[in-house]
């Protein structure tokens, strides 16, 4: 039943299970993980995006791009626009139920964690502090520099075979590292469209707003970051 659109899909949505699952781990009351702190939610997200492409590979997506800002990066550097649209709404869908599980692992911890915007961590990026310019240029640069440093380490034609996915990982667990303390740098749109789709749809313990007037600077900040790494690639890589 292997498929590029069900790879797209089940990447996605294990990529969305284990990164915003430590991040419910790290910030929702009476979990063991509580107060964990940024290296361990750093490293969850480099650890999601290894597990997440492995996914994608082995059901059936030999792209394993698990992110619309990489699968329009790919369409810009090659031309062909025919995979934008299924890959995504297939990580779009693949995000939204990665997102659903991570409700329903934690299902008791929403109602004890007072704070609404804890809980909407947990599904979306939302920034530390609100300023539409500076946040669509943190999410600019961040996806802009996953694309693009993405493709410089995978154009190495001397990488052992499999090495890909763990140098990717690698990547992410720095970017967030560097970059992320601003607005959370989703880096992703599907990761945030979908899972604040969840958000808003599932009935979370005292869940409080889903903050879509803040949506349009994630969501196009980072198709604007993956636009911006291609033409990169396409300046420096061609």
């Amino acid at each position: 039943m292997q498929s590029p659109v069900l790879g797209e899909f089940m990447g996605t949505m294990v990529l969305v299970v284990l990164g915003n699952g430590v991040i419910a781990d790290v910030v929702l009351k009476r979990s063991k993980a509580e107060g964990g702190g940024w290296m361990a939610i750093s490293a969850g997200w480099g650890f999601a995006a290894m597990a997440g492409i492995f996914t994608a590979l082995a059901c059936g997506s030999r792209d394993a791009h698990i992110n619309p800002a990489v699968t329009l990066a790919s369409a810009v550097v090659t031309h062909n626009f025919s995979k934008l649209g299924p890959y995504l709404v297939a990580q779009t869908l693949g995000a939204f139920v990665g997102s659903a599980l991570v409700w329903l692992h934690f299902l008791p911890h929403w109602a004890a964690t007072p704070e609404p915007v804890h809980k909407l961590s947990c599904f979306c990026s939302h920034p530390a502090i609100p300023n539409k310019a500076a946040n669509l240029v943190c999410e600019l640069t961040a996806t802009a520099l996953l694309v693009f440093v993405g493709a410089c380490i995978l154009s190495r034609s001397n990488i052992p075979a499999g090495l890909g996915p763990f140098l990717i990982a690698a990547l992410v667990w720095g970017l967030i590292l560097a970059l992320a303390g601003t607005t959370g740098s989703s880096m992703n749109p599907a990761r945030d469209l979908g899972s604040r789709m969840a958000h808003w749809l599932l009935p979370i313990a005292g869940k409080g707003s889903s903050d879509w007037g803040y949506a349009p600077i994630s969501v196009l900040g980072t198709f604007g970051g993956g636009l911006l790494g291609a033409l990169a690639i396409r300046f420096f890589l061609a």
